[in-house]
This record gives structure tokens, sequence and C-alpha cells, in this order.
């Protein structure tokens, strides 16, 4: 039985994406905020994903879905505004197990999207934004990655949402 998931919802999921990607490509490309907000709203970027599919493990080019655009801004725009202090905050939870600036540059992108939701959007449940999140972190990673991300958003969860 396949579960049925809005429109909305799936529009917001596709901003989440766009945001970790768009977060990237500032801190990596060291470009505008504004033109790569510009650039994945007006489709120029962000508008295919590589699925592996088969046995053989072939590549394919996939047109993701429409982007909640409003949503992706706000994302993306906060993250650039509150970095150094998502960044600090995660340096704390992180124990020294792993420094944040030693982190593959996707995850360092993926966890500033995650804490800035988890500490911005009270509107949303814990447990849909950890799960967002974990499943984005296996959209790019095979390994330990969605454990840890899993692990880390639940510890600040319980932390800055007060929920036990």
């Amino acid at each position: 039985m396949t579960k049925f998931v809005s429109k909305k919802i799936r529009r917001k999921s596709g901003a989440r994406l766009a945001a970790v990607q768009a977060t990237y490509m500032i801190a990596y490309g060291q470009l505008p905020v504004e033109t790569v907000i510009k650039d994945f709203v007006e489709g120029r970027v962000g508008r295919y994903v590589i699925e592996e599919t088969g046995p053989a493990e072939t590549e394919e080019m996939l047109e993701v879905a429409p982007i909640d655009a409003e949503y992706f801004e706000t994302l993306v725009k906060g993250v650039h505004r509150k970095k150094q202090d998502l960044e600090k905050s995660l340096a704390q939870y992180l124990h020294n197990q792993l420094k944040f600036e030693q982190m593959d540059g996707t995850l360092q992108a993926l966890l500033l999207c995650a804490v800035y939701e988890l500490t911005n959007t009270l509107d949303i449940d814990t447990k849909v934004l950890i799960q967002e999140y974990v499943d984005l972190a296996y959209a790019f990673f095979s390994k330990n990655e969605p454990k840890m991300v899993n692990a880390l958003l639940d510890q600040i969860a319980h932390a800055v949402r007060d929920e036990k």
C-alpha cells in the first residue's frame, strides 16, 4: 500500500533538499545568496537529481517536483543569516567526536539547515523534521552519516525543544 503524501508536504520536502544544495553552493562556490535563491526558484539549478538504478547501479537523471519557493527562501536566508551561531551550536553537540569544519561540505549544509529548522520552525513536528533530514542524509551518503545525523538531531531537539 502506498502512503499518500500531499502536494504541500512534497513541496516542503523539495524545499529542504534544495536548501541543502543551495547552502552548499553558497559556502563552497562563494556565490551570492540572492543569486543562488533566484537560480533555484527559476529552475536554472536543482531541477534534476541523479538516481542509481538496478543492480548495475546505472545513473538516471530524474526531474524533481516543484519546491515551496517561499519556504526554500526562508530556509536559505535563515541559515545564511545565522550560520555562525548554528555552527557554534553544532560544535557543542559534537563533543569533539568530529569537528564541524572537518565534515564533508554536504553534511555541513544538511546539518545547518536541519538545526535552523529545529530552532526556528516550532510549528513543524520534531519527528517529522528529523526524519526528513535523515532521509536526505541517506540520499547523499551510504555509510554512517545518516545514523549520526539522526542521533545528533535527536539530541539537539531534546535540548532546544524541551521534548522528553
